[in-house]
């Protein structure tokens, strides 16, 4: 199944199979083992960072006390060590308690810290990774086991849709365009302004042989006019 951990498998398979295990713990609702497992990965990591620095610390509390005297105060230095007390310290609380509290927000931020941490941990191993760098923990991802698709995969496959939703539409309307072409629509307006210019050339005709009957009519009434004596 996979996890929003799969980036931790290439460096180290045992830190990677602890954290899925916390994973899984969290799906089946065992909300105090999550996060006493988170607690685990934690210490492991911390061992590893610490490498030949380690000396005579045993215990997740000497580890984090040395490598926090032996940071150098920059802000990602901190914010590692930060989420490393977290996980030990409601670890601890988890595996301490005296009852089963069913603390899902809180086993869901260790699960969430521990992935800053596997983050910083894979710098810190194999340098910086614009790839790991962007990553940020999927909710969805740890409940369902299906990874929530990225903004840009998201705008892309809209961007598909729409596309082919506007080429299906132009493919429906062209055989409605060819119909009305063949149906003639304009057509019959050409023929009908062709009538109307043969019936105003009529008018004229009958007109001008109207005005000639009658200007003919009056000048052989003059005429009959002067003959008579």
């Amino acid at each position: 199944m996979t996890t929003n951990f799969d980036f931790l498998k290439s460096t180290d398979k045992n830190l990677f199979d602890i954290i899925s295990e916390a994973e899984k713990l969290y799906r089946d609702e065992y909300f105090e083992q999550c996060m006493a497992q988170t607690r685990r990965f934690g210490e492991n990591i911390c061992k590893d960072v610490l490498g030949d620095r380690r000396t005579t610390e045993e215990t997740f509390d000497d580890m984090l006390a040395t490598l926090k005297d032996k940071s150098k105060g920059n802000p990602q230095e901190k914010e590692f060590i930060d989420d490393l007390y977290f996980l030990k310290r409601n670890g601890n609380k988890s595996v301490h308690g005296a009852s089963v509290k069913k603390d899902g927000m809180t086993a869901l931020e260790c699960l969430q810290r521990a992935f800053e941490i596997a983050i910083s941990y894979s710098v810190f191993k194999n340098g910086p990774s614009d790839k790991i760098m962007r990553l940020q923990y999927d909710t969805e991802l740890l409940v369902t086991g299906k990874r929530n698709k990225s903004l840009s995969e998201r705008y892309y496959e809209e961007k598909k849709r729409t596309q082919k939703t506007k080429s299906s539409y132009k493919t429906v309307q062209k055989p409605e365009r060819k119909s009305e072409k063949k149906k003639g629509v304009e057509k019959p307006q050409k023929s009908s302004k062709k009538h109307s210019e043969k019936r105003g050339i009529s008018l004229f005709w009958l007109i001008m042989i109207v005005a000639f009957t009658i200007s003919l009519t009056t000048a052989g009434f003059l005429l009959l006019t002067f003959i008579r004596p």
